[in-house]
């Protein structure tokens, strides 16, 4: 009876668990070295036109023998099988656990015939299974990669960022095909010094197969592309991503063009990649480089918030932007005018992310005390990345799994509030970006500048009583969120009352002004910029002329 219970219990957490999501992600890498306070660093874009953002939870649990565990698909939500569930597993919040080990991912599909009609362990099972059963990043790989060899893989090629407090690994995998059960797959160590990123295109290229401390693979990832003849060379010039996933058109301006994104704001060496981006020659970009300086949680955070800004794929120099410079296109990504194929530019931050994480590892601190997820819902540009300790007891209320969904509003969901103030602010970006970023940045200034006292008082209560210590992490975390969603419902509240129908009211020392009997003053009418006027009278001609 109690097997049978602890076999419907894990059915009802998979099922509650796993949102729908379509493959479009962000992910960068920084080594602790790299880093201004020896971090080690990752990030996350979760993007999906159908993904609700909500913070995941899984609690520690003690499991009886023979306990199974089913698969659910985390794109579709579809069953694909069952596994035997680990004696032990850890608690997960996000895409952390409790050791500090953090996975991510970005899907890129590659070769079709690759795809295995009969595998039970997706990329989203892999993650968060791997997650419940690691306590290193090492660790994390090879439980995914015997998962995978047991119960096949369900899903197409995939990166994953998998990361402790010590060390953070680019690993890539992709099915054998229909024939064969498991992946061919290598994984990287990112160097200590370095930062990396992946973006939905594999970038692994040649592998140094002698290096066993810092590359893993599967025996056969040449000898498959031999067979299906992809690759006849040696095993040294063997590159991973050239035989699994080619570079074209979309992988290098939609992907490749990301994690360049990221590199050139650490380094000056970046704009000779331009010609290899936009898919004339040139050299590719290294899997990973030694930036200029260190790097920052919070440089990761707003590295997360690009739209290629100042570079020469910015998205605000075009009609597209219209009068208020909007760094974003709606979808589809290409369009066609008069037989040629056009596309629009794929920035780091879009306005259809579920969720957003930057992942802060710290082998300086105990575990409880030393992951942090610096978690935020919807577009990262316009989002609030609060503190998220990894020992925490629950989640806050506002990123409960639950708190609505992608079809119905709530009022207390972080993800909706956000998504309010957002797509007002998609509509006059440019004079409302500008009322936004100086409480996005107060907030996450105040986050910041508190962290170090946090941090103290949580290693203090921790050698009074571990239970406290959470209890005072659990608090704090879902203090910050909280505010940070009541906070973002007055400034939503602000932007509809200023910018309401196309006008801008006036202000005086931090209020509206009135007309001194109680009503509003006359607001102003800001109209458009010279560029905009021009282009209306480009496309009419006279026919709007006065005189």
């Amino acid at each position: 009876m109690k097997k049978r219970i602890l076999f419907g219990a894990a059915l009802v957490f998979s099922s509650i668990l796993f949102p729908t999501k379509s493959s479009a992600c962000t992910d960068f890498i920084v080594g602790k070295d790299a880093s201004t306070d020896g971090s080690v660093i990752i990030s996350y874009a979760a993007d999906s036109h159908t993904l609700y953002g909500e913070l995941y939870f899984w609690q520690a649990a003690s499991w009886a023998k023979g306990t199974m565990r089913q698969i659910i698909e985390w794109d579709s939500h579809k069953p694909l099988g069952f596994i035997p569930e680990a004696g032990r597993t850890y608690q997960v919040v996000g895409n952390m656990n409790e050791h500090q080990v953090a996975i991510t991912e970005s899907t890129w599909g590659g070769r079709k015939e690759l795809a295995e009609a009969n595998g039970i362990m997706d990329y989203g099972s892999l993650i968060y299974v791997a997650l419940q059963r690691s306590k290193t990043a090492r660790e994390a790989i090879h439980v995914m990669t015997s998962l995978v060899k047991e119960y096949g893989y369900a899903s197409s090629g995939e990166s994953f960022t998998v990361a402790d407090k010590n060390e953070v690994w680019i690993f890539e995998l992709i099915g054998k095909g229909p024939k064969k059960k498991g992946a061919v797959w290598v994984a990287i160590r990112i160097p200590d010094n370095a930062i990396s990123g992946h973006a939905n295109q594999a970038r692994i290229q040649q592998i140094p197969f002698g290096d066993k401390e810092n590359c893993m693979y599967e025996p056969d990832v040449v000898n498959l592309a031999r067979e299906m003849g992809w690759y006849k060379g040696s095993d040294k010039d063997f590159s991973f991503q050239a035989a699994y996933n080619p570079y074209d058109a979309g992988g290098l301006r939609g992907c490749e063009a990301r994690v360049w994104s990221f590199f050139r704001k650490f380094s000056k060496k970046m704009d000779q990649y331009l010609p290899f981006l936009q898919n004339k020659g040139g050299k590719p970009m290294p899997l990973y480089i030694i930036p200029d300086r260190k790097v920052s949680v919070a440089d990761v955070r707003d590295a997360m918030r690009d739209h290629y800004e100042g570079t020469a794929f910015c998205m605000t120099n075009d009609p597209g932007a219209g009068p208020y410079k909007v760094p974003y296109r709606w979808r589809p990504m290409s369009y066609e005018v008069n037989g040629q194929q056009y596309v629009n530019e794929r920035a780091v931050a879009t306005q259809q992310t579920g969720f957003v994480l930057v992942a802060q590892l710290r082998n300086k601190l105990p575990d409880e005390v030393g992951g942090v997820l610096w978690f935020g819902v919807d577009d990262a540009d316009m989002t609030v990345f609060t503190p998220i300790y990894c020992s925490v007891n629950r989640v806050p209320e506002c990123y409960r799994v639950g708190n609505g969904d992608m079809m119905h509003f709530s009022w207390t969901s972080a993800f909706w509030v956000r998504n309010w103030v957002a797509n007002m602010a998609y509509a006059r970006y440019s004079p409302m970006i500008a009322d936004i970023r100086p409480v996005q940045q107060s907030l996450e200034r105040m986050y910041d500048q508190h962290q170090a006292m946090v941090d103290r008082e949580a290693v203090r209560l921790l050698k009074e009583d571990p239970a406290k210590a959470r209890a005072f992490l659990t608090d704090y975390s879902s203090e910050t969120a909280e505010n940070s969603v009541e906070r973002w419902k007055r400034l939503g509240e602000y932007l509809l009352v200023k910018y309401m129908d196309g006008n801008l009211k006036k202000e005086e020392n931090g209020n509206f002004k009135t007309n001194g009997y109680g009503l509003s003053a006359a607001p102003d009418f800001p109209g458009y910029d010279k560029t905009f006027y021009e282009n209306i009278v480009k496309a009419t001609g006279d026919h709007l002329k006065t005189n």
